[in-house]
């Protein structure tokens, strides 16, 4: 069976080589942007534009890249980690340690056994895209002060009621937390469909 599912993804691999660009998310059409917040380190260092602007790390990507062949997987089957390995270009040590972290968080479980794998254990509707770059990449916020669950106040903070960036960028925090909070696995396969019907 799973030789199978391997050959079919493995036409898809071939085309892997030019999936290593890092790009913004895009949801519902709009591409956002995450800066981390200081105050927390993380091993896995997100890729940053010239301007300083930080984008989610590769992990990150990969991560959701792996809860969605889960989700698109029939339902209550597993999918082997050289499956999802081969079908989503992840090097696979790379993915192993990602799906152990997610399987500590809750979100998928692993069978043994000849019918092993992993499987989704939180349905695709209820995992949000935030929930996952905050369990990968940490805190979600552009500026320290406007941390949820990282609060720092800046360094040169001589009053956050009076500090216009404060104000600007906490629209910024809104905004992005709507997005990434109220889009689930799900929701973004289904866009992604939907998408491929009208240009069909």
């Amino acid at each position: 069976m799973e030789s199978k599912s391997l050959s079919k993804a493995a036409v898809r691999q071939k085309s892997c080589g030019g999936r290593q660009r890092q790009r913004p998310v895009r949801l519902n059409s709009t591409a956002v942007s995450i800066m981390p917040e200081t105050g927390q380190d993380h091993p896995e260092a997100r890729p940053q534009t010239p301007n300083g602007c930080t984008m989610i790390s590769q992990k990150a990507r990969y991560a959701l890249r792996a809860l969605t062949a889960l989700a698109q997987a029939e339902s209550g089957s597993s999918m082997m980690i050289s499956e999802i390995a081969v079908q989503q270009c992840i090097p696979k040590k790379f993915l192993e340690q990602i799906l152990l972290d997610l399987k500590r968080a809750g979100l998928v479980a692993s069978r043994r056994g000849k019918q092993g794998g992993y499987l989704l254990l939180k349905p695709a509707n209820a995992i949000t895209y935030g929930e996952v770059l905050r369990l990968i990449d940490g805190p979600i916020a552009p500026l320290p002060c406007l941390s949820v669950t990282a609060y720092r106040k800046c360094e040169d903070c001589d009053g956050e009621q009076g500090c216009e960036i404060r104000h600007v960028f906490a629209r910024v925090a809104d905004a992005t937390r709507d997005v990434l909070f109220s889009t689930t696995i799900a929701d973004a396969i289904s866009s992604t469909n939907s998408e491929h019907l009208l240009r069909a």
